[in-house]
């Protein structure tokens, strides 16, 4: 075997600084520019999401100054983003809010999908990209940005609002849904063939059957893990999150779908700890991945497909604005409150973004990804700004 000395750049004066250094000084550049690009976001009261994907834009491939990352750092950092991003999401549901939300709004999470799933499935459909792209397009503009729902609800104090509690209901159970279904559309995506039926039908039960089974046995696994000392927490829970993904692979489940699974299976007390010793991982995972969605996408691949990323983004917030009003109305909610429920909607973010980010590393060149990224950064500027413009009171 040959060892190879690591090469150098030179400094003006002279000296060498090593290639490894080079990345840990860009690498904390970066981290340092998005901690001032979370200030403003912070200062103007809007998500940081879209303002990070510029950021992976800007410095990306074909970026007006792309750093030389390697792709093993950052497929690897994409991947463990989107574990941790879905594990906190599943973290915010218990197994009894996902039951009585679907008690309760089941009808209008139908027709969210009918108005919303439609779509973007059907222009993937026209476009020629083929059943499962479609199915997956379907799911980019169905689903909420449950990050940007409650950072808004938060920014605005509307916890205890009735059109907040029914924006949040939809959302839960469009998680869901997308939980439940993006495992075999994932196997239809890889396989075409004949030969997709088998592996089709079992990640179908098995999706159903982690859920089941996370929902019903989750405090038997809470107790197993519990422990006063915080550290021995949150080291088993990372541990379970690498682990969970990891099975998830191996049954032909996106790895993410697992650890969404497993953050639902986590009950109280520890899912309050949980949420406490990680809260801030739920912010930094989220701002790794969009970053490392958008260091992936090449600019110039974005314009051509701007018009009609506008066009989707406008339709499908009408659409989302539309589920919001009959979810609404069906709650007895009155007046501008049945808009503000709509306008709740409007931002797609984290599980687009992942659908986004499976289909990239995949096919890194496939038409699909910048679409579905345009998009997200678009819906994600939309749904803020159209909230931030509805009356507060009536």
């Amino acid at each position: 075997m040959v060892l190879r000395a690591p090469r150098v750049f030179s400094e003006p004066g002279g000296h060498p600084v090593p290639e490894a250094g080079m990345i840990l000084v860009e690498l904390g550049a970066i981290f340092l520019g998005l901690a001032l690009v979370h200030r403003l976001a912070h200062r103007l009261a809007f998500s940081p999401i879209p303002l990070v994907l510029l950021v992976g834009l800007a410095f990306g491939e074909g970026g007006l100054l792309a750093l030389q990352l390697s792709e093993p750092f950052v497929r690897t950092t994409a991947e463990i983003g989107a574990l941790l991003l879905l594990f906190m999401l599943g973290l915010e549901y218990s197994g009894r809010e996902l039951w009585d939300a679907l008690l309760a709004h089941f009808p209008d999470s139908l027709v969210d999908a009918f108005l919303n799933f439609t779509p973007g499935f059907l222009l993937a459909l026209t476009l020629g990209w083929g059943l499962p792209l479609a199915l997956l397009m379907g799911g980019v503009t169905f689903v909420t940005s449950s990050g940007i729902l409650a950072h808004l609800i938060d920014e605005l104090g509307w916890e205890g609002r009735a059109e907040a509690r029914v924006a949040v209901s939809l959302s839960i159970l469009e998680d869901l849904l997308i939980a439940l279904l993006l495992p075999p559309v994932m196997v239809l995506f890889f396989r075409t063939d004949g030969a997709a039926i088998g592996p089709l039908a079992l990640s179908l039960l098995l999706s159903i059957a982690a859920m089941g089974i996370a929902i019903r046995y989750g405090q038997i696994l809470s107790r197993a893990i519990d422990h006063e000392n915080e550290a021995v927490l949150l080291l088993s829970l990372f541990g379970l999150v690498l682990l969970a993904g990891g099975i998830a692979l191996a049954l032909q489940i996106p790895a993410a779908v697992g650890a969404f699974l497993l953050g639902i299976a986590i009950s109280d007390p520890v899912k309050e700890r949980a949420r406490r010793l990680i809260g801030p991982v739920r912010d930094l995972s989220a701002t790794v991945f969009f970053l490392t969605m958008g260091l992936r996408t090449d600019p110039g691949l974005l314009l051509p497909v701007l018009p009609l990323a506008v066009l989707l983004a406008l339709a499908t917030g009408l659409t989302k604005g539309l589920t919001g009003w009959i979810a609404a109305h069906r709650a007895g909610i009155r007046g501008w409150g049945r808009g503000r429920a709509g306008a709740l909607l409007i931002a797609r973010g984290e599980l687009s973004g992942v659908i986004a980010g499976l289909v990239g590393l995949a096919l890194p060149t496939a038409p699909f990804v910048p679409l579905a990224t345009a998009y997200v950064l678009l819906s994600a500027l939309l749904g803020p700004l159209v909230i931030h413009r509805l009356p507060r009171e009536g």
